[in-house]
């Protein structure tokens, strides 16, 4: 009970969330719950293991293996999908870069030896547009490749976005 409303526990919420929903929105689901400690994804495999047959468990253990508890927002999650579910790498998720020595940014998606950064930007960024400028000038100065897509992008036109990191991805080869 929460303020006299009977509620489930997050760990269940979750399980009928991701068996109800899409699964990019169900691993939004996940990894906000994740990303928030509510639950532990050691704690979701176990539920699944110990419910084999239950409805919707194979969309849970599909959610389990796309999901990133470091992902900081939902668009993130489903830039991250955009990219995983087409066939791409699976990219570092919030990833520091530089070295012991200077600090660079902290990347939204990675992928670590072409050096190519993803970010999502949403209506913060407007709100900081010159830190971010800076550090952009930074990542680029070091070497570093960056690519930006708002919600827009990955809403309306997904397959541009895949084209895009899949070409840059293919520079490195």
């Amino acid at each position: 009970m929460r303020k006299g409303l009977r509620v489930t526990s997050p760990l269940r919420t979750v399980v009928d969330l991701v068996s109800r929903l899409t699964t990019v929105e169900g691993v939004v689901a996940l990894d906000a719950a994740l990303h928030k400690r509510l639950l532990r994804l050691e704690q979701v495999r176990a539920w699944a293991d110990v419910h084999p047959r239950h409805r919707g468990v194979a969309k849970l253990r599909r959610a389990i293996d796309l999901a990133e508890p470091k992902a900081e927002s939902p668009m993130e999650t489903r830039l991250r999908l955009v990219l995983v579910l087409a066939g791409l790498p699976r990219p570092r998720v919030q990833v520091s870069l530089g070295n012991e020595d200077t600090f660079l940014g902290r990347a939204d998606l990675d992928y670590a030896s072409p050096r190519l950064i993803i970010e999502y930007d949403g209506g913060t960024h407007r709100d900081r547009l010159a830190y971010d400028d800076r550090r952009q000038n930074r990542l680029v100065d070091a070497g570093y490749r960056l690519l930006r897509f708002t919600a827009a992008d990955i809403l309306e036109s997904p397959a541009s976005i895949v084209a895009l990191v899949r070409r840059n991805l293919a520079l490195d080869s």
